[in-house]
């Protein structure tokens, strides 16, 4: 059914426009911009209409641990939230290393979730960094990257010689910087705070020694890297000189590291305890500065479903991880009523570069791209409640929170799935 948005504040993360227009979408993608209207029209009462979010590194717990979230609820969250397409991570029980496993998870997704699903699939087997995956059987099955997430390959001749096969085979790898010594154990990042709270810290040069050993391996292999939550000032320098150097190099920034800093733990709130841990308020302006001059390409939820069992714990002994697919947009929204970034530089980051990356034809506002769009009102306060979200799992950050952004409507292929 052909369907025109009128009045309608588009947010175009391609020409970094944001003006009042109209857009036609029939047979699931877009056939025109400001052009006459045709069939069913909308009145988006001078709201803001965007591509949809792409979210690069959704955890599911399907298979192994359907108790924390099932591809249904976490379809339902990302609808609600303005994803409309999910790029979930492989670190499942078992986990995403085989064709067999990447099928099940595909079966899974098309059958509940009503958004886009793409999957990755585990870099090495069982992602414990010994023997790498069939990267070329995966791939024909449909992953669409290869990592093995917060489980960093310490061998640099078992890491080089899989980002070599991945080159050959023109994979994507995403890895998560870290030196696994020094932040083995760490809850929160050293300094003051960490001490005065008696907590186990690890120091922000981890993450930069781990992206300069990455670079390297980068640098000797050629393969395409992506690092999937860069958090920390001392590590942007390296990003940027590998960038300079012409390397085939991007970065990620979770949500959480953009908003919120260290301080938020408190009195030992497990909802805050993130992997890598929260920073100083320093580094997160940083990531903020490096999101909106495009150091940094990628802002994605890092969505990690914990059940209230592994929450409630001592700090240190607590899961990490929150859930943020429903919380990513109003939670940016904070970024752009500070006037830290504009609306079209913060789509780039959560919808056109992840698609880009990722070879997806999602993220644009252009004739002939799919009709996957977010209608939202960037402006509507509320407070959010945990148990209110979609999500089987209720570890948000951000429960009791003032916060402005909502979704008014969700399309995925020109059907409305959430509003």
């Amino acid at each position: 059914m052909i369907t025109t948005f009128t009045n309608a504040r588009l947010i175009n993360p391609e020409t970094g426009t944001d003006e009042i227009g109209s857009l036609t979408i029939d047979g699931g993608v877009i056939t025109a911009l400001n052009g006459s209207e045709a069939g069913q029209v909308i009145d988006c009462g001078g709201k803001c209409l965007a591509p949809g979010i792409v979210d690069l590194g959704v955890k599911i717990g399907e298979p192994g641990e359907r108790h924390k979230e099932s591809f249904r609820t976490a379809g339902a969250a990302a609808a609600a939230g303005g994803v409309t397409t999910m790029v979930i991570r492989p670190d499942t029980t078992p986990a995403v290393d085989t064709p067999e496993t990447l099928e099940f998870v595909t079966r899974r997704a098309g059958r509940t979730a009503p958004v886009n699903v793409h999957s990755m699939a585990a870099l090495t087997k069982g992602r414990e960094g010994r023997e790498m995956v069939e990267v070329g059987f995966l791939r024909d099955a449909g992953a669409v990257a290869f990592t093995d997430c917060d489980h960093v390959v310490e061998n640099p001749k078992t890491f080089a010689r899989a980002m070599t096969y991945a080159k050959s085979l023109g994979a994507l790898v995403i890895a998560h910087p870290q030196d696994p010594t020094l932040s083995k154990g760490a809850a929160v990042t050293s300094g003051k705070f960490a001490s005065l709270r008696g907590l186990p810290a690890v120091s922000p040069m981890a993450e930069r020694m781990g992206l300069e050993r990455d670079m390297a391996l980068v640098e000797m292999t050629g393969v395409a890297y992506h690092a999937d939550s860069l958090s920390t000032a001392t590590a942007l320098p390296v990003l940027a000189r590998a960038k300079d150097a012409g390397l085939d190099v991007t970065a990620g920034v979770n949500i959480h590291h953009l908003t919120l800093n260290e301080l938020d733990v408190g009195d030992y709130r497990t909802f805050f305890k993130l992997k890598p841990p929260l920073r100083s308020e320093d580094d997160r302006l940083a990531m903020v500065a490096a999101v909106a001059d495009g150091l940094i390409d990628v802002i994605s939820s890092m969505h990690t479903p914990q059940d209230e069992e592994s929450k409630r714990l001592p700090f240190e002994e607590a899961a990490s991880g929150a859930v943020a697919l429903e919380t990513l947009l109003p939670a940016a929204m904070r970024l752009v009523h500070a006037e830290l970034i504009d609306l079209p530089t913060l789509w780039r980051a959560m919808s056109a570069n992840p698609a880009r990356r990722l070879g997806l034809p999602g993220g644009r506002l252009a004739e002939g791209a799919p009709a996957d769009l977010v209608l939202f009102d960037p402006d509507a306060p509320f407070v959010l409640d945990r148990f209110a979200l979609q999500s089987k799992s209720k570890n948000t950050p951000f429960d009791g929170a003032r916060m402005e952004g909502r979704v008014l409507g969700t399309w995925v292929a020109g059907t409305r799935v959430h509003g």
